[in-house]
């Protein structure tokens, strides 16, 4: 099972213009850990998982590139 987050992750900040280290400084984690979620080498912690999808304002189910859910 293919789970996109880190590449959901990529273009969410892309698109509001957030560098990794500004990603990372909202998220209390290190720029590494950002690049090793966007290249898909890991993922981000489960309690971390709200609060992305709150800073992006999208649904958890967004995240995890879940479009058409029901």
């Amino acid at each position: 099972m293919d789970i996109p987050i880190g590449r959901n992750i990529r273009r969410l900040r892309i698109e509001r213009g957030m560098t990794q280290r500004e990603l990372a400084y909202h998220l209390h984690v290190s720029e590494q850990a950002v690049s090793k979620w966007e290249r898909d080498q890991s993922y981000p912690d489960t309690a971390l998982l709200l609060a992305i999808a709150r800073l992006f304002a999208i649904s958890l189910d967004e995240l995890f590139g879940r479009d058409n859910v029901g």
